[in-house]
């Protein structure tokens, strides 16, 4: 009673100033489809949270420094050894910090769903043909998202200061060193100088926790600020049309069940964090030069990069006065021409499927509906997954006693021959379930006629369109 009274005096003193009540109730009505896959960037947006947590936490004892210390803490396997005030802090975090280990692998485990989410939630809008009119602009934010937290996974990847962070700051080094006229100035811009440098981990600690998160919140407030105001998509289904949705309101019913997933995953991570270890720094040992570990991978949202490092050819290229060395192709061009065809897609996709009409579509387009797009998708999909194994190219060879190269040979095959078989199958399967679809709605509905008391039930035959 006294709960109700003080919620209803404190909406009414906020609605005398700020005159609050029509846009509440307008957004607690506002409905929200109820297909599980539209929670994916729910997920996305929760472990944003989890992140901005758990970083916080861990910026409170974490030092970018790169000056040389002697280690005495808990750890006695690096007792008395020189290593750098970055490496040293995580050690610190990891073992002297109550619940610092469970909240550093909590951070690392919800920044590879984070990314997972967005790359997923990318997937389901690219196969559905959510990115057309009016939402080009929307599916571009995604996509800059999605580049956003892959470079901050990178940032974040290298700030431990260990010899598997600092392998992967060296692979990146050169590859932004690659790049043809800037790429010494890019180099500089990020990492200082030649890398190890003084300045490389501040730098990309200030870009990891305030640069980046910065844009991506911005970001992510105009991704959920376009999707309310241009009307939510829906799958095609009885009553869904481009000037109708179908779903749950805000309030109680939606809400109810984003705050249950909310719950669920920060449980999950937390789980995860508590339970699966994940980048045990003080096992690689701190940084060095002229060291490298055997086995070492990125995290998997790189492996596709890795991958295609592995598998492009030893190629010098000269333009001009330029040297193009090989790792400038799969770990520079081909990022840009993969990212590059998504930005432009929903452009692609109109002259496709010659969709020049200034009418918005609100109703998905199920992968059967659109042959080109569904098969185009799988071959790249494949083409991605291929160069993601490859990425983890020596690992495979170690665990079946196989040799690298006959490994490598192999995927290079599948690299250029799967895709292509894939977009034919694909394509195939496609077209038949699409005119298989097409014949069951032009087949006319048996409907049964409820009859009259006394009369005898008959039965008649009449069109009728069905939406699947």
């Amino acid at each position: 009673m006294v709960l109700d009274w003080l919620t209803r005096s404190l909406g009414r003193w906020l609605d005398k100033r700020f005159r609050l009540a029509r846009f509440v109730r307008r957004a607690l009505n506002h409905v929200f489809p109820d297909h599980w896959s539209f929670m994916l960037g729910e997920i996305a947006l929760y472990s944003f949270v989890i992140l901005f947590v758990t970083g916080v936490f861990l910026a409170m004892f974490y030092t970018s420094g790169s000056e040389k210390v002697v280690y005495h803490g808990s750890y006695h396997p690096l007792d008395g050894i020189k290593l750098a005030a970055a490496y040293e802090s995580v050690l610190h975090i990891s073992f002297d910090v109550r619940a610092g280990l469970l909240i550093r692998q909590m951070h690392h485990w919800a920044a590879l769903i984070f990314i997972a989410a967005i790359t997923v939630h990318a997937i389901r809008i690219f196969f559905t043909s959510a990115y057309r009119r009016p939402r080009e602009l929307n599916w571009m934010i995604g996509l800059t998202l999605l580049l956003l937290a892959l470079a901050n996974g990178f940032f974040g990847y290298s700030l431990p200061g260990d010899l598997l962070s600092g392998a992967g700051m060296r692979i990146g080094y050169a590859i932004l060193l690659s790049v043809p006229v800037v790429g010494e100035w890019m180099a500089f811009l990020f990492f200082g100088s030649t890398v190890p440098a003084a300045a490389t981990l501040p730098r990309f600690y200030s870009f990891h926790i305030f640069l980046v998160p910065a844009l991506i919140a911005i970001l992510l407030f105009a991704h959920i600020g376009l999707i309310w105001r241009q009307m939510h998509t829906n799958y095609p289904g009885p009553r869904r049309t481009d000037k109708t949705i179908v779903g749950s309101r805000l309030w109680p019913s939606y809400a109810a069940k984003s705050l249950g997933l909310f719950f669920l995953l920060f449980a999950v991570i937390g789980m995860l964090g508590g339970l699966v270890q994940i980048d045990p720094v003080w096992i690689y040992g701190p940084f060095d030069p002229v060291a490298i570990m055997p086995g070492a991978q990125p995290d998997w949202y790189l492996g596709w990069i890795e991958g295609a490092m592995r598998l492009f050819p030893s190629i010098h290229v000269r333009v001009g006065g330029w040297l193009v060395p090989e790792i400038f192709f799969p770990a520079m061009l081909l990022p840009l021409i993969v990212f590059g065809v998504l930005f432009l897609y929903p452009f692609f996709d109109k002259l496709i499927s010659s969709d020049f009409t200034d009418q918005p579509h609100h109703v998905l387009r199920l992968p059967r509906q659109q042959p080109f797009n569904t098969a185009f998708g799988s071959a790249a999909l494949v083409f991605l997954l291929v160069l993601f194994v490859a990425g983890g190219d020596d690992v495979i060879a170690v665990a079946t006693g196989s040799s690298v190269v006959m490994i490598r040979a192999v995927l290079r095959v599948l690299a250029l021959g799967a895709p292509p078989v894939t977009a034919v199958l694909v394509y195939g399967l496609c077209a038949r379930a699409r005119k298989r679809h097409a014949a069951e709605d032009a087949r006319p509905a048996l409907e049964v006629a409820i009859p009259e008391r006394g009369s005898t039930p008959q039965t008649s035959k009449e069109a009728s369109a069905r939406c699947d």
